[in-house]
């Protein structure tokens, strides 16, 4: 076990960046592409992944001091820590069922794969920590690691499914083809966004409001423009984060810097995504040509980190109105104890899949972000025991004065919640999950247009 553990190790300490253009490499090869367009595809993905790092960077350095500030500016004070995805992602690796978590979902992708019930290669191999998650909270429950990895591969089924399910409503909305995201915290949240945009869909004057980014520049002009957006959000957020503090001098130089280094965000990570998608188009062929040769012609996706989904205007403007949004129902929310802290910059990845199922509309986007936050919220109360239990057998160092933590990532994953609570009556639990997963995957079969369309897929477009 230790000896898998340092091999795993080795691959996860390598990053994104590095790991990802190995696997796009010999994956082109593998689906006959040359040598030299293989090598220029692995080493796109990779700079494309860097440049989103970089971005994403920006935005953590600008929204994470500006939602601290706001924490203290506004004195809440709530007993349960918001530690942030990093340490969540530690704590999953760290803990004993790490090592088992990566060759046994690559082999279940595969067999999947090959008996036709999903589509998507799953490549994200990084982001399998999310299975991690869900495994080592059901074993810290039910005292078995092999009870948590049938829970984790469970849990990774279901996100092929979701994947295969939203597919062509991203690959629209982001104007990549052959994609999919299986990534185990932003494609759970497109079940609760359907719930709320079908609702929305009902309620006279707010269903014929037209926010979509082409709408917004008919309207507002150069005020609709992406760049001047991020300026106008990043200014009002800078503005309750810093308003009294130190001089007047150095609040106005914070305000315009946040300004400045948000509106950056909005226009640099769509062409970071562009990059990427430049990297991803040559495997996409080669995999397309490979499968009309042998396969009939059958369709597959490749999966990848929900990052490049967050480069949506709509998506990054969202995020931000989200952070203080989430602070005021921290606050007010009664019988919650969880201050919202370390994950508030990471809200892209809870929006992001919600965007194409609003069609890119920043009015329903936000709506729909709000009633979501809400449950999500009272899930880090509830699963923060459990979280707090796995971290100390993963020897992780909680915060000074804290003794419960929590994240947003996965700690607000509804269906993460769903396992931990499945686990304690297993196989009971966790047979229900699977037949509503057979269900569901039946149903979509059955009738699989409609199950896009429903996630954001139009035939118009």
């Amino acid at each position: 076990m230790a000896a898998i553990q340092s091999f795993v190790q080795f691959f996860l300490d390598l990053g994104a960046s590095v790991f990802l253009p190995i696997v796009i490499f010999f994956m082109a090869l593998a689906f006959g592409a040359k040598s030299g367009k293989a090598i220029r595809s692995a080493l796109m993905v990779g700079v494309g992944f860097i440049g989103i790092g970089v971005v994403l960077g920006i935005l953590f350095d600008n929204l994470g001091p500006a939602a601290k500030a706001m924490v203290d500016r506004f004195g809440i004070e709530l007993t349960i820590i918001d530690v942030g995805w990093p340490a969540s992602a530690a704590i999953a690796f760290g803990s004993d069922i790490a090592a088992l978590i990566i060759p046994a979902g690559i082999l279940l992708n595969v067999i999947l794969l090959f008996a036709r019930v999903t589509k998507t290669i799953n490549i994200d191999i990084w982001n399998f920590w999310h299975f991690a998650f869900v495994g080592a909270m059901v074993q810290a429950i039910t005292g078995s690691i092999w009870l948590g990895l049938i829970s984790a591969m469970i849990f990774a089924a279901v996100m092929l499914f979701f994947a295969d399910w939203t597919a062509p409503a991203t690959q629209q909305l982001l104007g990549i083809p052959g994609i999919s995201l299986p990534h185990g915290f932003s494609t759970v949240f497109v079940v609760p966004a359907m719930i709320v945009n079908k609702l929305i869909d009902v309620i006279p004057g707010l269903n014929k409001v037209k926010a979509d980014p082409d709408s917004i520049k008919k309207r507002f002009g150069v005020f609709g423009e992406p760049v001047l957006q991020g300026v106008i959000i990043g200014g009002i957020i800078a503005l309750i984060a810093y308003a009294g503090v130190g001089t007047f001098t150095s609040w106005i130089t914070k305000v315009l810097q946040v300004s400045i280094s948000l509106a950056a965000v909005m226009v640099l990570m769509p062409r970071m995504v562009a990059l990427l998608m430049e990297g991803l188009i040559p495997l996409s062929e080669a995999a397309r040509e490979f499968l009309q040769k042998r396969a009939k012609n059958r369709e597959i996706y490749i999966g990848l980190d929900s990052a490049i989904a967050i480069g949506h205007p709509v998506s990054i403007a969202t995020s931000l109105i989200m952070v203080p949004i989430t602070l005021l129902l921290a606050v007010i929310l009664p019988g919650n104890r969880v201050l919202p802290f370390g994950d508030l910059a990471t809200i892209p990845f809870m929006v992001c899949m919600m965007i194409p199922i609003v069609r890119g509309n920043v009015v329903r986007a936000i709506i729909t972000s709000t009633v979501v936050m809400v449950p999500t919220l009272y899930i880090m109360n509830g699963i923060a025991g459990v979280q707090s239990q796995v971290a100390r057998m993963s020897n992780f160092e909680f915060p000074e004065g804290a003794t419960l933590i929590t994240s947003m990532v996965d700690g607000g994953n509804w269906l993460a919640y769903v396992f931990t609570l499945a686990a304690n009556k297993f196989w009971i639990g966790n047979i229900l999950i699977v037949a509503v997963l057979v269900v569901a995957w039946i149903l979509f079969k059955k009738n699989t247009s409609a199950w896009q369309r429903v996630a954001g897929y139009s035939e118009e477009s």
